[in-house]
């Protein structure tokens, strides 16, 4: 009983993060799993192109632009242009990453298994300690310095190039999370 225990709690708590709620292209997924009597989700994204204090250890306010849908261009280069900050900023396009607490060891490689058939490579068993967790994780990712010094270290030609690579990753990571999804 003590993982239909510990499920019952976690999904009775609060949504702590940012958002206050799952992303939309991923919420259908974490229903599903959280439907299944030998899994529940502890924590989801669904990808995302954010704007963010590159420093090395966590800081306050590190989000200065953040969206987990396609961006244009312009909203780049608005979002650039607002920020007043001295150190070094980081473009970052991320993967879908969902974190799931499994009844079994079986039922953790029944998943991961799954999961890296709809092209989450990134995926395996974090822990059997209290509980049996999985990391799920695609590859999709863009990151690089974008700000240093208050300067914008590229040109619109490349921050162009850059964000169409992003919205396209970002597809691509929904796809994945579908795909998915009909496998469960």
């Amino acid at each position: 009983m003590i993982f239909e225990e510990q499920k019952k709690k976690q999904l009775m708590k609060k949504d702590l993060s940012n958002e206050g709620s799952w992303d939309v292209k991923i919420k259908s997924l974490c229903k599903k799993l959280n439907k299944k009597k030998n899994y529940y989700t502890t924590s989801s994204c669904a990808g995302r192109v954010v704007l963010l204090k590159g420093e090395i250890d966590k800081i306050r306010d590190a989000f200065l632009f953040k969206s987990h849908k396609k961006v244009s261009f312009g909203k780049i280069k608005d979002a650039l242009g607002e920020i007043d900050y001295d150190g070094k900023v980081e473009f970052k396009q991320s993967s879908c990453i969902l974190h799931v607490a499994c009844k079994s060891v079986e039922d953790a490689d029944e998943l991961v298994k799954k999961a890296k058939l709809s092209g989450w490579k990134h995926s395996g068993i974090m822990g059997i300690g209290k509980r049996i967790m999985i990391e799920l994780h695609s590859t999709e990712n863009i990151s690089f310095p974008i700000i240093s010094n208050g300067k914008v270290l590229v040109d619109d030609n490349f921050l162009k190039i850059v964000i169409d690579e992003a919205n396209e990753k970002l597809e691509r990571v929904w796809n994945k999370i579908d795909k998915l999804k009909g496998l469960i």
